[in-house]
C-alpha cells in the first residue's frame, strides 16, 4: 500500500472552532440537521470532557501504526488527530507514548476507528480520546498509508482541517466551510432550548408546547379512562 502525506491543509479558522467548543455533540449535530455524527460505536475512554479541534487525518494499515508516527510531524495546536483503517480493525494503535508526543505539540485529543490501549496512562495524564475498542493487541510499523487526506467513519466523510467535536455522547465533524454557520445555528438552537427548560421548569408539557396533541388527534392516537379501555376486553 502506497500513500501520501498532505503538508499545510486548509483548516477551520481557531475562532469558530472556539465557538463550537461551548456546544454540545447532539446540539452540533441538530444545528446541522441531525448530520455529522460518527456512529455509537466510537466512544470516550474518559468521562465529563470535551473537547474541539481541528482534523488532522489517518489512513493506515489495519494492525500498523507507522502512519501515526508520520502523523505526529504534522500535528499543531488545536489540531485532533483522526484515525481509520483501510479494513476494520480492533488493534490498539495508539498508547500513551504517542499521547506524550502529541500533548507536546498542542493537539487536544484523539479519534480513532480503531483500538487503544494505556487507558489508565491516558486518563491520568488527561489526554482524550474516542476509540471504537480498547484493546491491548499491539502493532507492527511496516504499511505505508496516509495523511492528511480524506478519510471516512461510519459514513461520514472527514477531511483534514475539518472541525471535530467530541463529548460523552460521541464524535460529530463539522465541514470547515460550515464551522461559523453552524456555531451560529448551534447557538439558536441552546438559546431555544433554554426557553422550553425554563417553560418545562413553570409546568408547561411538551405536549402543549410543540403542539403535539394535534399530532396524537392525527395519528389517530386516543384518550381513554381505564374504565373504557378495560371494558373493551383487553
Amino acid at each position: 500500500m502506497s500513500g501520501v502525506i498532505v503538508t499545510g491543509p486548509p483548516k477551520a479558522d481557531t475562532k469558530d472552532v472556539e465557538a463550537l467548543a461551548g456546544f454540545g455533540v447532539a446540539t452540533v449535530s441538530e444545528a446541522m440537521g441531525r448530520t455529522g455524527l460518527l456512529g455509537p460505536q466510537i466512544r470516550p475512554i474518559q468521562q465529563g470532557v470535551r473537547v474541539a479541534g481541528t482534523a488532522v487525518t489517518v489512513l493506515s494499515w489495519p494492525g500498523d501504526n507507522l502512519m501515526i508516527h508520520a502523523a505526529v510531524e504534522q500535528c499543531g495546536e488545536g489540531d485532533i488527530l483522526v484515525v481509520t483503517t483501510t479494513s476494520p480493525s480492533t488493534d490498539g494503535m495508539f498508547g500513551e507514548l504517542f499521547a506524550t508526543a502529541l500533548r507536546r505539540r498542542g493537539v487536544r485529543g484523539l479519534v480513532i476507528n480503531a483500538g487503544v490501549r494505556d487507558t489508565q496512562e491516558l486518563r491520568e495524564t488527561g489526554f482524550a480520546a474516542w476509540s471504537r475498542a480498547v484493546s491491548a493487541q499491539g502493532t507492527v510499523k511496516a504499511t505505508g498509508g496516509s495523511v492528511n487526506v480524506p478519510v471516512a467513519i461510519d459514513g461520514q466523510v472527514i477531511r483534514p482541517g475539518d472541525v471535530i467535536l467530541a463529548d460523552d455522547d460521541g464524535v460529530v465533524v463539522v465541514p470547515r466551510e460550515r464551522a461559523r454557520e453552524t456555531a451560529e445555528k448551534a447557538g439558536a438552537r441552546e438559546a431555544k432550548e433554554a426557553a422550553a427548560r425554563a417553560a418545562f421548569l413553570d409546568g408547561q408539557l411538551g405536549l402543549d408546547r410543540y403542539g403535539l396533541r394535534e399530532t396524537l388527534k392525527r395519528l389517530g392516537v386516543e384518550y381513554k379512562t381505564y374504565e373504557e379501555y378495560a371494558g373493551e376486553g383487553r
